[in-house]
């Protein structure tokens, strides 16, 4: 299996500079959300359908942008029927709606959940001639569909710069993901008073994700100068100006700075991958309800030490990279007091020893053959970690 794995991500790794790569035009700053019906009009756009959840719509989205759209004479449809975790039948449903209302342009305003429902449905919408599994997997859409402006509300997962979305189906307990270039958004808006209102948990939760993006493509052998260059630049900020966020929220130059850093991580694993962590993370998110960021906090420390020494020297330039010496195993602790600040947990109780065979060959299932992990976990791997976070 090792011998597959490698050969499958070797050979992806020589293809990926000849895949059609961009990066969205970016509106970033205080108050960039402002910028984008103008940008919308400019690109031809008449008609939208902003996607988003309910609470978002009450809370987040100023009432000014709609008279924004207005005023650049966009017409809009607000989509907000996004849950946590969106499900296969919640992007068919949207996609139903774009196709109703004519949708020129999908406007997504939310976190990862919103953002990567918005990519499910214009896959679906590109290939009518598929379902969501049948795209499951690495480059099975190639059809670009509708202009996407990606507007994200947390500072964590970064979709607004990945070719990646993730999807959950409830009955079979699992999470998938739908890779393709074409998935990346026409355009990110980084606008950090969109995510000044959120719990001090949330906050925590998605910054971890980040952080996690950023340590797994930076470790990654699928690694390139510039996937290190964003992964260790978002690793820095996010060390440095997370605590503070959390600390206060309403500090909107560190909201910056964070939300920036999570975009940088996107950047970075969208071509360099994630790992063992978010393989785990995804099946303990499908099997126990378990947020995505806390079980990447929770998971992070407890991987990075499974995989031993073969680790170390990439940890140690992050760690240099990150100011903060070239001391390997100092960063994963620094890590996991980053955990602790944050007030996350450290394990969980809702683990039963009777799922660790169903975990450990669903996760290495999403892991192998893909991510090209510095070292490929076994089924003896998975239980020594999740024995780790079983309180």
């Amino acid at each position: 299996m090792q011998l597959f794995s490698r050969a499958i991500q070797t050979g992806f790794y020589i293809a990926t500079p000849f895949l059609p790569w961009r990066t969205p035009e970016l509106l970033e700053g205080p108050g960039a959300l402002k910028r984008l019906p103008a940008l919308l009009q400019h690109r031809g756009t008449s008609r939208a359908v902003i996607v988003t959840d309910a609470g978002v719509e009450k809370n987040v989205i100023p009432a000014s942008f709609y008279d924004q759209l207005e005023m650049k004479g966009l017409r809009f449809h607000v989509w907000n029927d996004v849950t946590t975790d969106p499900t296969a039948e919640q992007a068919a449903r949207l996609a139903e709606h774009l196709e109703e209302t004519k949708a020129e342009a999908v406007i997504a305003i939310g976190g990862g959940s919103v953002i990567d429902c918005a990519k499910a449905a214009r896959a679906l919408l590109a290939r009518p001639d598929k379902s969501l599994p049948d795209m499951k997997g690495v480059l099975k859409i190639r059809r670009r569909g509708l202009m996407l402006a990606a507007v994200p509300t947390t500072a964590g997962t970064g979709s607004e710069a990945t070719a990646a979305a993730v999807v959950t189906d409830p009955a079979l307990h699992e999470k998938y993901a739908l890779i393709d270039t074409c998935l990346i958004p026409d355009i990110a808006v980084l606008d950090a008073t969109l995510t000044t209102g959120l719990p001090k948990r949330l906050t925590a939760a998605t910054g971890m994700d980040a952080l996690t993006h950023a340590v797994e493509a930076f470790i990654s052998r699928s690694r390139t100068n510039e996937t290190d260059r964003h992964a260790a630049e978002a690793v820095r900020l996010l060390l440095k100006h997370l605590p503070d966020v959390y600390a206060d929220g309403h500090n909107l130059e560190n909201k910056r700075l964070v939300l920036h850093a999570s975009h940088l991580a996107g950047l970075a694993f969208t071509k360099a991958f994630v790992g063992n962590v978010h393989a785990l993370a995804h099946k303990l998110g499908a099997v126990y309800g378990i947020p995505h960021g806390e079980a990447n906090a929770m998971l992070l420390v407890p991987v990075l030490r499974q995989y031993g020494s073969e680790v170390h020297p990439r940890l140690e330039k992050l760690s240099a990279a990150a100011g903060l010496g070239t001391d390997g195993a100092r960063f994963i602790d620094k890590l996991e007091h980053l955990r602790e600040e944050l007030e996350l947990p450290a394990g969980t109780d809702k683990l039963r020893i009777a799922d660790y065979p169903v975990i450990a060959r669903t996760a290495l299932r999403e892991a192998n053959p893909l991510y090209p992990v510095p070292v490929i976990f076994d089924e003896r791997d998975v239980y020594e970690v999740l024995r780790t976070i079983h309180l």
